[in-house]
């Protein structure tokens, strides 16, 4: 009698969501406030208002940016805002901030098409390795979401995974 081979993986409930599926493959550029700066010191209003009529805010087109500067100056908050509303209708994504805070931005942007009803008392993977730069707090950022709607999260792949979060159950009454 010859024993059948059984893939349980594959027969169990679970769900293995893979953060790579929601990465946005667009390109990441940074916009240095620095450039802006007189003498690398001061941000003049004249100057740049006329800088940001005169640029070619084309070249920004479908990219993600994120906006920095890399000058020890002080630069007026509505400086920023300035540009984020110049770059709002080219820019796929604009933050202001480390190239982590972008990644983050646009993969919250991308949980919004998660449908957590989906995963809804089931048992779920957060697949972790991969070929893309994943933060810690896009993880984090993940088990947010899914905490409230699992009955829990587990970290690695299918066959070998670390518990993270299990519901707790009910007594009965």
């Amino acid at each position: 009698m010859e024993e059948q081979i059984v893939n349980r993986v594959a027969k169990s409930p679970l769900v293995t969501i893979d953060l790579e599926d929601f990465y946005h493959h667009g390109d990441r550029i940074s916009y240095d406030m620095a450039q802006n700066l007189f003498q690398g010191l001061i941000l003049r209003e004249k100057d740049f208002r006329a800088f940001v009529k005169e640029h070619d805010w084309t070249q920004y087109q479908d990219k993600n940016v994120h906006i920095i500067s890399t000058a020890d100056a002080i630069i007026p908050t509505w400086a920023y805002m300035l540009l984020v509303a110049q770059l709002e209708g080219y820019a796929h994504m604009v933050v202001e901030g480390s190239a982590d805070l972008l990644e983050f931005a646009l993969f919250k942007k991308a949980f919004e098409s998660l449908d957590l009803e989906n995963y809804r008392d089931r048992p779920v993977v957060v697949k972790g390795c991969g070929d893309l730069p994943i933060t810690h707090s896009i993880y984090a950022e993940l088990t947010r979401l899914l905490k409230p709607v699992v009955k829990s999260i587990m970290y690695g792949e299918p066959c070998s995974t670390v518990p993270v979060y299990k519901k707790a159950r009910r007594a009965k009454i």
